[in-house]
């Protein structure tokens, strides 16, 4: 999926089935271990939450934590126990095994920023991609005490802090002047200069926040909004969110209308106003 842009993708549940390239028992046992894994990366997450959690800058200027670091060695380390022909790609330790027809997303922390200020809006994010097509997501938020996960045919699911699952489903709103929207930055959708139109299809909606990060797909995944708009992410931000969306019923594509996850810009939709959203964020006034 990062090589090959797929242009004018469809959407939908049974759509999204078609993408499977995995069995089943695959696809089921990959969602298992990667709740497992999960549970552990929680656990460490919250130890530091809202702490002096050491702190450090890299060379772009983001911010990396030890609990980012613990985190994602605990994640290679129990993928390669089980796995040990799987490539993985992450956001701290880089790729391994790269060329694996079989290969792990992997964001220790998504929402860094909010983790070190104490915001409650960050998660582990979790993907397997099989033949260039992502199969599974995972997405876990402990200071929220909520999960989402997906997997190709078998649904997307929110886990609330009771441990209960229930599947969900994006929304069936049509109009933009009906629809929720929400984004990640607005200086930096507008300072990209991929989205000329951004606050003239912000001003058309009926409603608009900026619920950054992994988050905003969330809540397109759950009927909540009806499109999570960004730009700037890496394929580890974006992997798992594509798969939960596309699965609850969705459509993922960058502005331009291709369905890739190393696109610099990123748009998350209910499907039914994807194509009006691209035209008008694209739009010149």
């Amino acid at each position: 999926m990062t090589d090959h842009a797929e242009r004018t993708p469809g959407f939908g549940p049974e759509w999204s089935a078609s993408r499977r390239r995995a069995p089943e028992a695959d696809l089921r046992a990959w969602l298992e271990l990667g709740l497992s894994i999960c549970d552990a990366a929680d656990e460490i997450a919250l130890r530091w939450f809202r702490r002096d959690v050491p702190t450090s800058t890299k060379p772009d200027r983001s911010f990396v934590t030890e609990a980012d670091q613990v985190i994602e060695r605990l994640v290679r380390e129990r993928i390669r126990a089980t796995h040990p022909d799987h490539g993985l790609v992450g956001e701290e330790y880089g790729e391994e095994a790269g060329d694996a027809r079989i290969r792990w997303y992997i964001d220790p922390i998504d929402g860094t920023h909010n983790y070190i200020r104490g915001v409650p809006l960050f998660g582990t994010l979790l993907a397997v991609e099989v033949d260039e097509e992502l199969q599974v997501g995972i997405l876990s938020a402990p200071a929220l005490g909520e999960r989402w996960h997906a997997a190709r045919g078998l649904g997307a699911w929110a886990i609330g802090r009771d441990g209960t699952s229930r599947p969900i489903r994006t929304s069936a709103v049509t109009r933009i002047d009906d629809a929720q929207l929400v984004y990640g930055s607005r200086r930096e959708n507008v300072g990209s200069g991929l989205m000329p139109g951004f606050d003239a299809t912000i001003a058309a909606s009926w409603r608009d926040r900026g619920f950054g990060d992994f988050w905003g797909y969330a809540l397109v995944a759950e009927g909540a909004a009806e499109a999570m708009i960004e730009c700037g992410m890496h394929v580890w931000d974006v992997a798992a969110p594509l798969v939960l969306v596309e699965e609850a019923g969705g459509r993922v594509t960058d502005v331009t209308g291709a369905r890739r996850i190393d696109a610099p810009s990123f748009v998350g939709s209910n499907g039914h106003l994807h194509d009006e959203l691209l035209r008008r964020l694209t739009s010149v006034a």
